[in-house]
């Protein structure tokens, strides 16, 4: 690594930061073209893409590790490949390889090494792939063009000091209609957390919980992740719902649960008046890995789980087993990692 950058990796939070370079691919005609990087962070497209007017966009998240070697890795790049595919489906946007996105996420990475953080700070490189639909259109139908870019910055640990629990509430809104493209990761899924997010906010919890949109009394999401909980009897169990976005990171945790803890795992419908049955719970996803969840507020009572104030054994070796996975202590499942 030629290059050094004047960061304080200690005191990183999750804010946007220039780095150097960042892939692009425009997709015309009916094909890719090979992708490049450049330099340029801002894009120009026609004021009539379908991005900015009917929402025929996508993104993912993953991030790139430093090892104590000093080597860097990506966790499970092929798995948001796929996601982003299953998406770009849902919204009828071209797919891309398996192979030019990892490819794409590999010459991103290391066009940036010198902003991987050092290993033991507990921060990352958080890498943003996104695909927009552009070109000259009015009408409410496919693009005729559309980009495809990788970019990234360098992220703190989202728990400043340690994992410590948080508490939600229950929301009356919906993140996303039944049978609609709360499966897919499309912006419009986040912007129709903003306002539930805040009112969360504004009285004291971290973020608010959706139950389905049909019935209103399964959890589905919790904010912009995925609930677990750890049952009295040791099962690891997670909602199943056409309607929530399938988190890497939760089918990480199930493997890790099923074949490094050996215990019983279930996907299946999370009843919000069946909360007792939980010892424990946790929120996950990319940026924050595990969010430990204290409580849950349900009809004006708070239900706690394992603690308001200390994480529970189960949460903290899932938590344990897969940052030392992702980070290269622990040795990982087949495919799961892919060095730079």
């Amino acid at each position: 690594m030629s290059k050094t950058v004047n960061i304080d990796w200690t005191n990183l939070g999750f804010d946007y930061i220039k780095t150097d370079l960042r892939y692009i691919s425009t997709w015309k005609d009916g094909s890719w073209d090979k992708g490049q990087l450049v330099e340029d962070n801002m894009l120009t497209i026609s004021e009539a893409s379908t991005a900015l007017h009917y929402g025929q966009q996508c993104f993912e998240g993953l991030k790139a590790y430093r090892t104590k070697d000093g080597n860097i890795q990506i966790f499970r790049p092929d798995q948001n490949g796929k996601r982003m595919n299953r998406t770009n489906l849902r919204i009828l946007m071209p797919e891309i390889s398996e192979e030019q996105f990892i490819d794409a996420c590999v010459q991103v990475v290391k066009a940036n090494e010198a902003y991987v953080p050092p290993y033991g700070t507990g921060a990352t490189l958080y890498l943003r792939p996104f695909m927009i639909g552009v070109g000259h259109n009015i009408g409410v139908k496919p693009a005729p063009e559309y980009l495809f870019s990788v970019f990234c910055l360098p992220v703190g640990p989202y728990f400043k000091g340690g994992q410590t629990p948080v508490n939600y509430t229950i929301t009356s809104f919906d993140r996303a209609a039944p049978y609609g493209t709360g499966g897919a990761k499309v912006g419009g899924n986040y912007a129709a957390s903003l306002q539930p997010h805040q009112d969360a906010a504004d009285r004291g919890f971290a973020d608010c919980i959706y139950l389905d949109p049909t019935t209103h009394t399964k959890i589905e999401e919790v904010g912009a992740a995925n609930f677990f909980g750890i049952t009295k009897d040791n099962k690891f169990v997670t909602p199943k719902s056409p309607s929530i976005l399938p988190s890497i990171t939760k089918y990480s945790l199930m493997h890790i649960a099923k074949e490094y803890l050996k215990m019983e795992v279930e996907e299946r419908d999370v009843l919000i008046d069946n909360l007792d049955q939980f010892k424990e719970a946790g929120a996950c996803g990319t940026a924050a890995v595990i969010t430990p969840i204290g409580g849950i507020e349900y009809n004006g009572k708070l239900h706690v789980f394992h603690s308001e104030t200390e994480v529970g054994p189960v949460t903290t070796e899932l938590y344990r087993i897969l940052c030392g996975i992702q980070y290269g202590d622990i040795e990982a499942p087949e495919g799961w990692i892919v060095k730079i």
